[in-house]
């Protein structure tokens, strides 16, 4: 099967603010398969968000080349959704309103298709009732699943995500990424999943690509044998733990010294 997205070969290299050149990316080759869940996980620095920018058309890579169904990434794509560390909300608008804002951004207007695209959204994510509340009104791990919504509202076939739950206390982030695995079962994606958390990483994923320290390379790419759907109880399954600890000595064995 032909991957839905492919880096071959791909190195990035950025220049500081003193035009000293910094390699963050160096000869990346991976490719994704359709409705894959993949989580990216390494130490800070190695270029994880770098790759979900190159894959989102907002940069364009130094060397090698970054494909989508076969084409070559060269702008931002209309199949291709984005979360963010921060819910990025605009605090003037209403829950509905920030959901749909995209579309008036690039059309000028919402019409009545995606305004009840925005409620089942809505509806989907548990906020139903809070449709005409401000963000100030909601709480961290609500805000950020507007932002998910907000992502999901034009259906994209691809969903990139840049450390979504990393500001929410670890109660949230558990029920946030059970909320993922349901949205994500509900309606398939393929996803990339920027993680610090190797924990995340086992619950969400199909594989998990480890990464070297800058520059950033792909030195793993991990099977995860456990069976889906993942519940509670997977957290607590010893090939869990075995697994967390087998990722985590590759990990750190991976760090500068």
């Amino acid at each position: 099967m032909n991957p839905v997205i492919e880096l071959a070969g791909v190195t990035q290299t950025f220049v500081s603010s003193d035009g000293t050149p910094v390699t963050a990316l160096q000869n990346v080759d991976l490719g994704l398969r359709k409705h894959e869940f993949v989580s990216v996980i390494g130490p800070s620095g190695c270029g994880k968000s770098t790759i979900l920018r190159l894959i989102a058309g907002l940069l364009r890579p130094s060397g090698g080349q970054v494909s989508i169904y076969g084409l070559p990434v060269t702008e931002p794509r209309d199949e291709i959704g984005m979360v963010f560390q921060k819910p990025t909300l605009l605090p003037w608008l209403s829950v509905l309103d920030n959901i749909t804002f995209p579309m008036k951004h690039k059309y000028g207007r919402v019409d009545a298709r995606d305004a009840e695209r925005a409620r089942e959204l809505l509806e989907m994510i548990g906020l139903a009732d809070f449709g005409h509340k401000r963000p100030h009104e909601l709480s961290g791990g609500m805000q950020q699943r507007v932002a998910i919504a907000r992502s999901l509202l034009h259906d994209p076939d691809i969903l990139l995500m840049d450390e979504p739950f990393s500001a929410l206390d670890a109660l949230t982030r558990d029920e946030m990424s059970f909320e993922l695995l349901r949205i994500w079962n509900e309606r398939p994606k393929t996803v990339v999943f920027v993680t610090h958390s190797i924990q995340e990483a086992l619950l969400l994923s199909d594989r998990i690509v480890v990464m070297s320290a800058r520059p950033g390379r792909v030195s793993e790419i991990i099977e995860v044998p456990l069976a889906r759907p993942r519940t509670l109880e997977t957290l607590s399954n010893p090939l869990f733990n075995q697994l967390a600890n087998d990722i985590r000595v590759k990990v750190f064995s991976r760090r500068p010294e």
